[in-house]
């Protein structure tokens, strides 16, 4: 399993449009990616899951990847969340 956390720095945080974005780009994947923010934890593939958390500027949110494509997905999506959030 691979794991990476990340500091929002996007003014509005995870948005929906950011979270549309972080949806379609894990989906591309098949491992399973988990999203967390503090005790809260959803799926990664789904947009209601994404923007439940609520996730605003300077909270940490920490990704986990298991499955076959786990390190090429948490590569993909560490350079998404610099990219993007």
């Amino acid at each position: 399993m691979k794991e990476i956390s990340y500091v929002i720095t996007d003014e509005i945080g995870i948005h929906a449009r950011p979270a549309g974005l972080l949806v379609k780009a894990a989906s591309k994947y098949n491992c399973d990616i988990r999203i967390k923010k503090g005790s809260l934890e959803n799926d990664a593939k789904s947009i209601i899951g994404v923007m439940s958390l609520g996730v605003k500027k300077g909270e940490e949110v920490t990704l986990s990847f298991s499955g076959t494509d786990e390190v090429e997905a948490s590569e993909s999506i560490r350079t998404f969340l610099l990219e993007n959030l």
